[in-house]
């Protein structure tokens, strides 16, 4: 092998390998004939997978296409992007915002440059605009200064108060804000032709959702049972993979319900914030990253609950 030969195998042992390890951070699912979820990894964010530790979608209409969150960097948007081109070409007409989180919006820019409308409910932009300089410096640790690089803040074009309803090709969308859940400003998205339901933050399956500083579990209930009226056949979690309504609610519903009834008991029988672990979370353990949220989330509820 001479020396230039060596060189070429050397940036094939070191440059490929890196790329293909950022496109399987991503998955692309198919939902129904014209509806794709784009699931990421159940961990937290890495310089792996660019910020994109959460599941995206998009629709492709005979008028173009409407991506679901844009995210966690600009990077992060070009790896949803090559999935997107994977099924079709046509151009990208809207991207949907459906919350509050940096992996569903920091992305913006990206899409924005190539002529999409970008859209989110007014207290998701409020939040964007609120927690932006948190998120970045978070982001910024989480994926590296060479994994953000590039990275600009793009607000939402279209901002809506309680819902949002728009037609493109043969698609109808339909937005709902009902409330605060995982964040201020989460929005789940309804495809009432093929009952589809994009549910972004209000809901997790496979893995713990968190219940945050910017999270409020009373309203969440309300928000996912104003989602679940619709009755969708297929649902396209925040996290994990597409699934249905039934596994929705156990892995979601059921765990903040009963967090909030279990804590409610807790506090009602003398018991202090310090002796929060003894509130069993056991039935749950089966999600991912439990060790690591249950007792963060068990604490948050108490206080919540302590002022309700």
């Amino acid at each position: 092998m001479n020396q230039r030969s060596f060189l070429i195998f050397l940036l094939c042992m070191f440059i490929f390998p890196l790329y293909a390890a950022d496109n399987q951070s991503l998955v692309l699912k198919k939902v129904t004939n014209n509806t794709w979820s784009i699931v990421g990894p159940l961990t937290d964010r890495t310089r792996e997978n660019l910020g994109n530790n959460a599941t995206f979608g998009f629709i492709v209409t005979d008028e173009g296409i409407v991506v679901i969150d844009s995210g966690g960097s600009l990077e992060g948007a070009k790896l949803i992007h090559q999935l997107v081109k994977s099924v079709s070409n046509k151009p990208i007409r809207y991207v949907i915002n459906t919350g509050g989180q940096d992996h569903r919006w920091f992305g913006n820019d990206y899409f924005s440059a190539l002529g999409a409308k970008i859209i989110s409910s007014t207290a998701a932009r409020q939040d964007h605009k609120a927690r932006l300089n948190t998120q970045w410096a978070r982001m910024e640790t989480g994926i590296g200064k060479k994994g953000i690089k590039g990275t600009r803040e793009k607000f939402a074009d279209i901002v809506f108060n309680d819902e949002y309803k728009f037609k493109l090709g043969n698609t109808d969308f339909e937005i709902y804000f009902r409330g605060q859940a995982h964040t201020p400003g989460d929005a789940f998205i309804w495809l009432p032709q093929s009952k589809v339901m994009f549910t972004g933050d209000i809901v997790y399956t496979e893995r713990m959702l968190g219940i945050g500083e910017q999270s409020k579990s009373k309203t969440w209930l309300a928000a996912f049972d104003a989602m679940a009226a619709f009755k969708p056949v297929h649902v396209v979690p925040g996290h994990g993979s597409p699934t249905t309504l039934k596994i929705a609610i156990r892995d979601s519903r059921d765990y903040i319900a009963y967090l909030r009834q279990s804590i409610a008991a807790f506090i009602e029988q003398g018991g202090d914030a310090s002796e929060i672990s003894k509130v069993n979370q056991s039935r749950f353990k089966y999600l991912k990253n439990s060790e690591l949220l249950s007792g963060r989330n068990a604490l948050k509820v108490y206080t919540e609950l302590e002022w309700e």
